[in-house]
């Protein structure tokens, strides 16, 4: 049978943590991530119950919530760890793809406040690019975008909007 509280809790705890990050309550949001991933951790492993995407998908929100609340190098090991599992899996067009994107954009904010400038512009240029490719709604989608283009406002001479004709980016190939 399946621990059907324990899987509901960890449900309760992700989805409070994203509404906290609405709210702009990061420490908290980074809290219920936490425990979040607690809560699933109880869940034996022989469930079926996907604790890689899961976790995937509280690291995504933790990096997230981390690097509003300045703690960088613990973001960037979440993002980090998001990434592990959706740059194998994810599909940008499925419900984690907003996910991916968050890790990504996250992660390239967080190499930028550590000091990692160029790696940092080629990640907020690729979550440029998913964000523009992506199909369906992404929420925040417009304030993603902003960030994006006020982190690279002067960065980088090669910053593209336009795409080459038969241009197709790396994450297609996975999706």
């Amino acid at each position: 049978m399946k621990p059907i509280k324990e899987v509901a809790q960890s449900y309760m705890a992700l989805a409070e943590a994203e509404r906290l990050i609405g709210e702009g309550l990061f420490a908290q949001a980074a809290e219920s991530c936490l425990k979040a991933m607690e809560c699933s951790a109880s869940i034996p492993s022989e469930e079926a119950f996907d604790h890689a995407g899961f976790d995937a998908f509280c690291q995504a929100r933790l990096s997230d919530a981390l690097r509003k609340v300045g703690k960088f190098h613990e973001s960037l090991a979440a993002a980090d760890k998001a990434l592990h599992y959706f740059n194998r899996r994810g599909e940008l067009n499925r419900e984690d793809g907003k996910l991916w994107i968050a890790a990504v954009l996250s992660r390239a904010a967080t190499l930028q406040e550590t000091g990692a400038e160029e790696d940092g512009v080629k990640g907020l240029i690729m979550a440029r690019e998913m964000i523009e490719e992506r199909k369906g709604e992404l929420p925040g989608r417009e304030e993603m975008l902003l960030e994006i283009d006020e982190r690279l406002a002067g960065r980088s001479s090669a910053v593209r909007h336009s795409k080459k004709r038969g241009y197709r980016a790396w994450w297609e190939f996975w999706s």
